[in-house]
């Protein structure tokens, strides 16, 4: 046992140190847009921002702006947070007595006595400015490297595998999953690799003609180029590329939108069927990655190039403006949640209930992180 912690340490001291920077560099972005998003709609309301950080705990560097606000980097630099003015912490929660005291000149300014509308606009703004973040960095790939496609043909049928069992056959090529257009063996490798489990409608062409297939995908373990594993749904297809057969086409900034806003799509809808498969008991919750996590794949995203990195920017922005919007008090969404109910019932929740929500949501908030704290340390250990 003693050896084993040795090891571990031994691993993840080693590893943290070459995946600090890309780790640093890949949050800080993706903390620095949603924070300006909650800042700029907040600007756009009237609102007073006091302070707009990047990290917590004591400022390291900061400035003062022409409106007042405080814009610092601060010395723990995990998250971010945007303080308005009537707020008494940096997670918004208010002080009704410091509300009730305030003048009419600075109610004006004030965050708690907006109306919900704003108050929900500026909230939703965060998680909005990760899926935006997301899209652009999307569109900008496909614009500078192109569209790649391959066709999505079958070289090969396994033995006993899902889709032999669906009857394909050597030469078939995929044209449509379930209503969707593939355009390549990638589009379809994405599309099966979610879908374990479920079964697909596939389109093939065959001789000329379209054929009906339904295969549902196997759950098998792969690892990838990096050496982790991961739990997929694989088809049981072969690819073999011919020579002048892989192409790469320019697109214009309108498709390229088109890719980013369907890449954000496509991450949120994947998000949403793992955790429906930890639900119903399919899903594996150890995949549930934390801030190590994260830190050793920018590591091996860094390593691999900065296109990989951009990359996981991107897909990290999606899922932290995702995570933000569940109904938990102390994220974003839990924010939308009370004021969905002070809709609901004309005013505010009491101070007293919002407090407890908001302890509720720490404890669950935390438990999630030590749970995935200790799945990434057993994941980088065993490596």
């Amino acid at each position: 046992m003693i050896d084993f912690f040795v090891h571990s340490f031994n691993t993840l001291s080693h590893g943290l140190l070459g995946y600090a920077v890309p780790f640093l560099f890949v949050l800080t972005i993706v903390v620095f847009f949603h924070e300006l998003g909650h800042f700029l709609v907040a600007r756009w309301a009237g609102v007073r921002v006091l302070t707009f950080s990047l990290g917590f705990g004591p400022e390291l560097v900061g400035f003062n702006d022409r409106h007042g606000t405080r814009w610092k980097i601060s010395a723990i630099p995990l998250g971010g947070y945007v303080k308005f003015f009537g707020d008494e912490s940096e997670a918004s929660t208010p002080s009704a007595e410091t509300l009730a005291a305030m003048t009419a000149e600075e109610r004006a300014g004030s965050f708690h006595h907006k109306k919900v509308g704003p108050r929900a606009a500026i909230v939703a703004a965060g998680p909005i400015a990760n899926f935006i973040l997301g899209a652009l960095i999307f569109a900008g790939m496909a614009l500078y490297y192109g569209k790649p496609s391959t066709i999505a043909r079958v070289d090969g049928v396994v033995a006993d595998g899902a889709a032999a069992a669906a009857g394909f056959k050597i030469g078939d090529i995929v044209v449509q999953i379930d209503g969707k257009p593939i355009e390549s063996f990638a589009d379809m490798q994405r599309i099966v690799a979610m879908n374990a489990g479920s079964a697909l409608a596939f389109q093939v062409k065959r001789d000329g003609a379209i054929v009906s297939l339904t295969a549902t995908p196997a759950l098998l373990e792969r690892k990838d180029p990096f050496g982790n594993s991961h739990r997929l749904g694989v088809l049981g297809v072969e690819h073999k590329s011919q020579a002048g057969e892989a192409s790469t086409a320019p697109v214009g900034v309108g498709e390229a939108l088109k890719i980013g806003v369907e890449q954000v799509w496509f991450i949120i809808t994947s998000t949403f069927k793992f955790l429906g498969s930890l639900f119903v008991g399919n899903g594996n919750p150890n995949e549930v990655s934390g801030v190590l996590g994260i830190a050793k794949m920018s590591g091996q995203a860094a390593s691999a190039g900065f296109q990989f990195v951009i990359n996981l920017c991107a897909v990290l922005s999606v899922s932290i403006g995702l995570l933000n919007l569940f109904p938990i008090p102390l994220l974003d969404g839990g924010h939308l949640m009370f004021y969905a109910a002070e809709v609901v019932r004309g005013r505010p929740l009491s101070e007293r209930t919002q407090e407890m929500g908001f302890r509720i949501g720490l404890g669950l908030v935390l438990m999630l992180m030590v749970f995935a704290t200790y799945n990434d340390i057993l994941r980088m250990a065993a490596s």
